[in-house]
């Protein structure tokens, strides 16, 4: 006799899928949609990408083909993601709950056995809800989700594993997604990671002029520094080359017009105060949601100033689809009464072998952020550090020359602040620290309040120690990079672990077949 064992993921999609298929057999006597009238739901995401386009404002790189989809949907100015790192800001994505909730929030967790997290059993991702519904799934490229799931519940498509980068989906062709059965697609674009294409220089077709470039006033007009920043430009104008392509194909295979495009990526930018920490840099990112579809529900060529966060991507979709958003989900449907956000929290926890531990409170009007680990450095050791990333190593150098004037030497502090507050419209760039101001004391309370207020409600998983097995894993991949007492007491007591891992950082992309 055969024996079948189900895991509580599996077990939890069975019955989202029975009460979908329920209320199914209750619509076809009533007024739902039939599968030719949902909408298809197509998400583009880019990865560590600034909002450095035309349709922003930004003349430095031709961006047509994604200026011609903002053109059709609604531009998103403060697009806030839940975090600055990749994996707890994708798991919070797909989830439509904070990483910090759900015990996802350091950097590449749950990459064992040892390490594994399991979603609480009333919880199923946003893939699998539309799964349920009824939608064929899938996902072109990485996951980096930091919990431990079984992919076939999330996505209809074969996929490959990496030991330490997590699994990704082998490539869906557009043209093949003709049939009758509506589609929540993903699309991953490499974005601002265009640049370690080894063919990167050659895609390129017309060079960001260097000398047009106005940095913000926290970098040093650098070489190596303007080389980064132009360089991201130019991922950029690749990028939207790619988007056209997807655009075209959509049209030709005679999708587009029943489909809703949502673009948007990760994180922000590689750069320093950037990518990793919670200023707008790290964390404000295009968002553009544009409606195909003939009946065109959302309105075109607009542009929206309101909160968004990351969590609110996956219930906005589904409601455009008129999919039920169930009780679960933190995320607001950013298209109902319910979408108006007064906040958005974001949050920073380990990345690699990076411990440290930043919240973050924005409003319309002002950044609040709280630093927890004031006895780490911002600028501690870094996986980039470790990888001799040539921007990170002229900050440094330029700093121990004494080359860098007092702005650009604020990041470089030893001891930094408990408390970061401003005023965004005045100080776009997060350089005057209003926190000891008395004339701010009232707004530094109000935000320090609602942080207190999320902490305690969601039960933030940050301000508990992680557990041993998900920093045995740093210390095996990082070996002598990863610095802190967390680390210390672990050599102690596996003496012969330190750098034994470090092949999970570069081994090959492993098919999965079943």
């Amino acid at each position: 006799m055969a024996h079948f064992h189900l895991s509580t993921s599996s077990i939890t999609f069975l019955l989202y899928t029975a009460f979908a298929l329920i209320l199914g057999s209750c619509a076809n006597s009533g007024s739902e949609k039939s599968d030719a009238d949902r909408p298809n739901i197509l998400w583009i995401v880019l990865e560590d990408t600034a909002p450095l386009l035309g349709c922003y404002g930004d003349s430095l790189v031709p961006t047509p083909h994604i200026d011609q989809l903002a053109a059709r949907g609604i531009i998103y100015t403060n697009a806030i993601m839940p975090a600055p790192v990749c994996s707890p800001c994708r798991s919070s994505i797909i989830t439509g709950i904070m990483s910090t909730t759900l015990g996802t929030h350091n950097h590449h967790s749950a990459r064992t056995p040892e390490s594994a997290i399991y979603l609480p059993e009333n919880i199923v991702t946003i893939p699998e809800l539309f799964k349920a519904a009824g939608y064929f799934t899938f996902n072109n490229g990485k996951d980096d989700y930091n919990f431990t799931y079984e992919r076939k519940d999330l996505y209809d498509q074969e996929y490959s594993q990496h030991p330490l980068y997590g699994k990704r989906g082998d490539a869906v062709e557009i043209a093949s997604l003709t049939g009758s059965t509506p589609f929540f697609g993903q699309i991953q674009l490499s974005g601002g990671k265009e640049i370690f294409n080894p063919t990167f220089k050659d895609n390129v077709k017309k060079p960001t002029d260097k000398t047009s470039i106005k940095l913000p006033p926290y970098l040093p007009n650098h070489p190596v520094i303007v080389e980064e920043y132009a360089n991201h430009l130019d991922a950029i104008q690749i990028t939207d080359e790619k988007v056209g392509d997807i655009m075209d194909q959509l049209e030709s295979s005679g999708l587009l017009d029943n489909t809703i495009i949502f673009f948007f990526s990760d994180h922000g930018m590689r750069l320093t105060r950037h990518k990793q920490f919670l200023y707008e840099g790290g964390l404000r990112v295009p968002l553009i949601i544009a409606d195909y579809r003939g009946t065109n529900k959302l309105k075109s060529g607009m542009r929206e100033d309101a909160l968004v966060s990351g969590i609110d991507l996956g219930p906005s979709a589904l409601a455009l689809a008129g999919i039920s958003i169930p009780d679960f989900i933190e995320g607001r449907n950013i298209f109902g009464p319910e979408g108006e956000r007064e906040f958005v929290i974001s949050t920073r926890d380990r990345c690699d072998f990076t411990i440290d531990r930043i919240r973050s409170v924005r409003s319309q009007d002002y950044k609040y952020i709280r630093n927890f680990m004031l006895d780490r450095p911002y600028m501690q050791l870094t996986y980039m550090d470790a990888d001799a990333v040539p921007f990170v190593v002229t900050m440094k150098e330029l700093h121990e020359g004494g080359k860098l004037n007092p702005i650009q030497s604020l990041f470089f502090r030893d001891v930094r602040p408990a408390e970061e507050l401003y005023k965004l419209q005045e100080d776009p760039y997060e350089i005057n620290n209003l926190a000891d101001d008395p004339a701010y004391a009232d707004v530094l309370q109000q935000h320090a309040a609602i942080l207190e207020n999320w902490i305690m409600a969601t039960d933030d998983q940050g301000q508990y120690p992680e557990k041993e097995a998900g920093l045995k894993l740093m210390l095996g991949i990082w070996g002598d990079h990863a610095v802190g007492p967390e680390y210390d007491a672990l050599r102690e007591k596996y003496s012969n672990l330190a750098g034994s891992q470090y092949p999970l950082k570069s081994s090959k992309w492993q098919k999965i077949t079943e």
